[in-house]
């Protein structure tokens, strides 16, 4: 892997799979002519993604040091920047950005960057990682200390972090604060896609529509809808999403229990379980919007102004469309929700969570299993 030139410096981005991997590959296209153009003439970088699950079964930022530094040996890699979904804890702290100078290698985990610009601000991290890495491999000085904190702009919530002396990073980055939690949970259900949730709920969805059909053509629901307020339809869909969502979270039992009771356990488990309410409640919401449509689309068509007027006293309007269909909505949610205990519990979370997080859940769950098999 290493070229014969000094010149040209090997850079690897070791990713864990699908989005890790995405977006190492897209940086991969711009990163030779960023890296080149910044550290001036007669350098080059040779960068080359390799993908595969370096966090598998564990979340420890050391046991994960100890991995890349390993790999980087055994293939005489240059300089390394490993980077994964998962959300990383080190004394407390979510960690953004561990280096270590000593060996050319980083760690980055993405979600502290945010569910925005996530592009933007992983090429910036890595560009400035791979700067200070090979800066300091090639002219042996101190580790310089660049300005990561921008990431975010002038009111980041990243910064630099202590590290301890028996450590074997020199260098690492944090989040911290209101800001920085709700940049972390937004980058972790980013990295859920919650509108992957849409195919993963097929029966469900056949259950919601349905039930909206037959709503829709229902004079019951008709006098109901006309009599109902804008207040008490907002309130049915927010008992509707809600309700569909924690069925799904309860049912699939996507809920997350601290391993220990120790206060930095049940944070993570508090991460984790707000992430988890977002993006299922996210995936129901854009299904809500999907049944509202359709629903609208199928009253336009199956409406007649004199039926409905014999049946509920009052002419047809273009509102009374929208409004049955924002009732029908809510109705053939909450049918979706029965219609749900038909999916699997597999086929859930494989639409609710990223492969590292469904990866992540499955190691727990067995290792629950075998503390149970020890107890009897």
């Amino acid at each position: 892997m290493r070229e014969s030139s000094q010149d040209v410096t090997a850079v690897v981005l070791l990713a864990d799979p699908d989005a890790p991997t995405e977006i190492a590959r897209r940086l991969a296209d711009v990163l030779p002519a960023r890296l080149a153009e910044r550290s001036g003439p007669g350098r080059r970088f040779d960068v080359q993604v390799v993908s595969e699950p370096f966090t598998a079964g564990t979340e420890d930022p050391l046991t994960l040091l100890r991995r890349i530094e390993e790999r980087r040996e055994a293939e005489n890699w240059d300089v390394v920047v490993a980077i994964t979904e998962l959300p990383l804890h080190s004394h407390g702290r979510k960690l953004v950005l561990d280096l270590a100078h000593d060996h050319c290698l980083a760690l980055l985990s993405l979600p502290p960057l945010g569910g925005l610009r996530l592009q933007k601000r992983a090429r910036q991290a890595v560009e400035e990682a791979v700067l200070s890495l090979a800066e300091t491999r090639t002219t042996g000085a101190e580790p310089p200390s660049r300005p990561l904190e921008r990431l975010g702009g002038r009111f980041a919530p990243i910064h630099r972090d202590h590290v301890g002396e028996d450590e074997a990073v020199d260098l690492r980055y944090v989040t911290s604060g209101p800001r920085g939690y709700l940049r972390i949970l937004g980058g972790m259900v980013r990295a859920n896609r919650p509108w992957l949730l849409i195919p993963g709920l097929s029966k469900a969805l056949a259950a919601a529509l349905a039930t909206g059909a037959v709503a829709t053509v229902n004079s019951t629901v008709w006098s109901l809808a006309e009599s109902m307020s804008v207040a008490r339809l907002v309130i049915a869909t927010v008992g509707s999403v809600a309700l569909m969502t924690g069925w799904l979270i309860v049912d699939a039992n996507l809920w997350h229990r601290a391993t220990d009771p120790s206060p930095e356990e049940r944070k993570r488990a508090g991460l984790y379980n707000a992430s988890t309410i977002l993006t299922v409640g996210i995936g129901v919401l854009v299904c809500y919007v999907g049944l509202l449509v359709i629903n609208f689309l199928w009253a336009l068509f199956i409406l007649n102004d004199r039926v409905f007027a014999a049946m509920t006293r009052t002419p047809l309007e273009a509102a009374d469309y929208w409004r049955l269909s924002w009732f029908v909505a809510s109705v053939a949610t909450v049918g979706g929700a029965l219609g749900s205990g038909l999916e699997s519990d597999e086929a859930i979370r494989a639409a609710a969570f990223s492969k590292r997080e469904q990866e992540r859940r499955r190691l727990l769950h067995d290792d629950e299993d075998d503390d149970d098999d020890e107890d009897e």
